[in-house]
């Protein structure tokens, strides 16, 4: 099982986790700090306490209720200290029972409804990167043993994959989330379409309703990518604003970090993008079922119609001889019921030929 709290130590090409937090920083490199949302809660004073040693600096109490806040929007800010970055996860929820390759069936989840947008926080320190992540969260758990094989593989190759900063390192967990939506992209164009497809077959019923949640969620979806757009941007003016570099090395970092902030806002717009497509298309698709709707409707209101026509002149000449009176003619004659009934059958076949001409039965092609 994870643990809560993890302190994990990266200089150079090393990495390396921590028993605990250390007293005082390391003479090189820095800190990666990761915790779940409630293990944070719980050592928010420990937390605190190694902070203070560490830089001279705490986290303010509003920042803190930030990374508490599980209904957060993505957003970003910054102080004298540290900058805080929270941006909500595009992560596969309760997805067991979505098949990408196996087709739709009666009952299943809706993988659009189920994409899980918790917020992770991001503190960012000059030597100290402090990660508050959900519960379930595997970003924490992926980078660990990414950085941990890229130390172990030995190929001489792990300082350049290594994040030589924790701005950096943030970065990368960020493009991950987003990246972690864009591997989602052709399961949820897959089921769209396969509950358009749905909305016009006669004999299964219940696809638009799936379809109109499909479209909530992403109505959601656009927002949260909005946000995570709009607190990158912030990120990239704030890293603008930054003291000018001293040396070259410290430039050549510097550019990587706009870089690669350029990189996630890329992403983003990918996402937010396809997002957009999809809410489009099954905006379409709605409109089409109700047109289909209307169209069958009338389809049936035709046909009633139709009928109607036909019926209402042998009910004309039925009444007639229904009559009581004694003078009408052919009602004593032994062959009258049969010459009406001719004249009825000729008149009936006749309308509906001519109707069936003008096309006004049978299926329209």
């Amino acid at each position: 099982m994870p643990q809560p709290l993890r302190a994990f130590h990266i200089f150079g090409d090393q990495f390396a986790e921590l028993e605990t937090l250390p007293e005082a920083l390391p003479p090189s490199g820095y800190l990666w700090v990761a915790t779940s949302r409630s293990a944070f809660e719980a050592a928010i004073g420990e937390v605190q306490a190694r902070l203070l040693a560490w830089t001279g600096a705490q986290l303010f109490e509003l920042h803190i209720s930030d990374l508490l806040n599980k209904q957060l929007t993505s957003n970003f800010d910054y102080t004298s200290g540290y900058d805080l970055l929270v941006f909500r996860r595009l992560a596969a929820g309760a997805m067991e029972s979505v098949d990408a390759d196996g087709p739709v069936t009666a009952g299943r989840q809706n993988a659009i409804s189920m994409i899980d947008t918790s917020p992770v926080g991001f503190v960012v320190f000059d030597r100290i990167l402090l990660s508050v992540h959900p519960t379930d969260c595997m970003v924490r758990e992926f980078f660990a043993q990414r950085l941990k094989s890229q130390t172990s593989s030995g190929d001489g190759r792990g300082s350049a994959r290594m994040p030589t900063s924790p701005a950096d390192l943030m970065l990368r967990m960020v493009n991950f989330m987003v990246d972690s939506y864009l591997d989602l992209r052709k399961l949820l164009t897959k089921q769209l379409d396969e509950l358009q497809e749905e909305l016009f077959d006669p004999r299964r019923g219940g696809g638009w309703r799936l379809l109109l949640d499909s479209r909530n969620a992403l109505h959601f979806l656009e927002d949260t990518c909005e946000d995570q757009r709009a607190a990158i941007v912030e990120w990239l003016d704030a890293l603008e604003e930054w003291p000018a570099a001293s040396d070259d090395a410290t430039r050549r970092e510097r550019e990587q970090l706009r870089v690669r902030s350029k990189d996630v806002l890329e992403h983003i717009e990918r996402v937010l993008a396809h997002v957009r497509r999809l809410e489009a298309s099954s905006e379409t698709a709605v409109q089409m079922h109700f047109s289909e709707q209307s169209n069958r409707t009338n389809n049936i209101m035709r046909a009633l119609t139709v009928l109607t026509a036909i019926f209402l002149p042998l009910n004309l000449v039925t009444g007639f001889f229904g009559m009581n009176f004694e003078g009408l003619p052919l009602i004593h004659s032994p062959t009258g019921f049969w010459i009406v009934f001719t004249i009825m059958l000729v008149l009936g076949v006749g309308m509906s030929i001519f109707f069936w001409r003008k096309r006004y039965l049978g299926r329209r092609s």
